[in-house]
Formats: C-alpha cells, sequence, structure tokens
C-alpha cells in the first residue's frame, strides 16, 4: 500500500482547498502513533490516505472518514478496500458529528491551513465529545495555540482551547515533506481534554469577551470591553462616576495577552448579570 500512494500524484492539489499533501511516510506513522486509541476516530481531509494506511492497521480504532475533494474521495475508494460506509464525501465545518457519532470520539488530520481556524472552532462546540485530537496545521498558528499567557502570539484559539484542553506541541514538519511544498512549516500537536466540566461563568458571554478583547489586542482591556461595561451599567443603573470606578479595576488596565484562562473566567464574572 504505501508503495501504491504517491507513486505518482493522481490527486492534483487545489490551492482552493489548502491542499499540501504530506509524502513522508515517517512523519504519517509519527502522527497516528500519537493517537491514544480506544475510541470511534474521524480523520478530517484524508486526501490520498498518507495518515488512512496506518490508521486502518491499528485495530483500537474504528475509523471514519470524511473528504471534501470529490478527486480525493475517488481515489480512496480505488485503492483502499473497506472504504464504503467509513467514507463521507462532505464538508466537516458542516457535518452533523452527532448524527455520525453519538458517542465520544477523537479526530485526527493534516488540516488544511486555511481552515484550520474554523475546525477548532467546531471541535470546541463539541468539546464534550472529543476527548482527543491530534493534527498538523502550520507552524505559527500550532505555536499560538500552545502558547502560555504573556507571548505576543497568544490569542483568541489559545485561550478557547486552553480552557478545555491540555495542549502539546509534538514535533515541527518541514516543507520538503509535502507535495506542493507549502511556504511555511508545519506543526503536529496534540489535544487532550482535561477535567473541567464547567467555566463557572456564563460561557457565551467568556467567549465574546475573549473575541472582543484580542480585537484591539494593543490596547489595555478598558478600550475593547467599554461597550460590554457600559450595557452593563445600563442594566445596573450605574451614574457615571460608578461606571468609572468599574472601569479602574486593575484587570482593566491590562492587555489580553496578558490574561490567563481563569483571568478571562474572572473577567467574565465581572461582566455578567
Amino acid at each position: 500500500m504505501k508503495n501504491l500512494i504517491f507513486a505518482s500524484m493522481e490527486v492534483r492539489a487545489k490551492k482552493s482547498l489548502g491542499q499540501h499533501f504530506l509524502t513522508d511516510q515517517k512523519v504519517a506513522k509519527a502522527i497516528v502513533d500519537a493517537l491514544g486509541g480506544g475510541l470511534p476516530t474521524l480523520e478530517v481531509g484524508p486526501g490520498m490516505g498518507v495518515l488512512t494506511q496506518y490508521l486502518l492497521q491499528r485495530e483500537d480504532i474504528d475509523l471514519k472518514l470524511v473528504e471534501i475533494d470529490g478527486e480525493s474521495v475517488d481515489y480512496l475508494l480505488r485503492h483502499f478496500q473497506g472504504m464504503q460506509g467509513r467514507l463521507m464525501q462532505a464538508d466537516f465545518l458542516t457535518l452533523r458529528l452527532e448524527k455520525i457519532f453519538p458517542e465520544s470520539f477523537a479526530v485526527i488530520g493534516n488540516f488544511p491551513y486555511n481552515i484550520s481556524s474554523q475546525i477548532f472552532f467546531k471541535i470546541l462546540d463539541h468539546k464534550d465529545r472529543i476527548p482527543e485530537v491530534v493534527c498538523m496545521i502550520q507552524k505559527e498558528v500550532a505555536e499560538r495555540i500552545a502558547e502560555a499567557p504573556g507571548s505576543k502570539t497568544y490569542g483568541i484559539l489559545s485561550v478557547l482551547l486552553q480552557a478545555w484542553y491540555d495542549i502539546e506541541y509534538l514535533f515541527t514538519v518541514g516543507s520538503g515533506c509535502f507535495a506542493p511544498p507549502p511556504k511555511v512549516e508545519s506543526a503536529v500537536i496534540r489535544l487532550r481534554r482535561n477535567s473541567r466540566t464547567s467555566l463557572g461563568c456564563d460561557e457565551a458571554l467568556f467567549k465574546t469577551i475573549v473575541k472582543t478583547s484580542f480585537g484591539q489586542r494593543r490596547k489595555m482591556l478598558r478600550n475593547p470591553l467599554k461597550p460590554l461595561v457600559e450595557a452593563k451599567a445600563r442594566r445596573c443603573g450605574w451614574s457615571g462616576e460608578q461606571t468609572a470606578a468599574f472601569l479602574s479595576k486593575e484587570i482593566f488596565s491590562l492587555r489580553p495577552e496578558k490574561l490567563s484562562v481563569e483571568d478571562f473566567v474572572a473577567l467574565t464574572l465581572l461582566l455578567q448579570d
């Protein structure tokens, strides 16, 4: 199977889909080996099956695959046995995951760079049923997601994912491992669901505050969050002096990259009713 795949590049890489096919077999096996197993598993964007070939060898994995590219789907059906019933031609971002996996499942894949953030937001929507994710993404995004508070690259995805997952940066993958080679390096990360069952605050507001705060990441928090503070002031019937006193709290003098998940939870508790 390994000799068959990539003997010739039968699937044309499509820029519109952000396709760069991994060709390094050692990297592919290392990605699959990083997955804990023991759960039904969804491979996102299998392409020509560089990960699939190793996933199918694992007896501890009940594998399903989702691929949007019809050319890749045809390739997989021709070159891999048992794809019927496993392989779905669909857009992962619009997939009704709860209908495919009624219980917990893992996610693995070489995520297209151009939609990796959207994939993570979808994973967050199903965080209580996705205990593990192993994926390859753009190195810059991987570093951002795994970064600790205080870094210039720490941002929205860092906070939202770290609220629910422990994140490990596993290894870097050079551009020469792909066809066609991307202009940037890649990296493999692993997300494992932490023990948190609740943030203890309004989770929708928490998400809004994180996104709003990093919308003006160079500003102190009192600037991007002023509309939310003013909305709370109107609800509470505060005077101008009371509103100013509230905004004088120390947390509002910080920039968003200084705040940990717990700090954003505290901030949410301040702003919710």
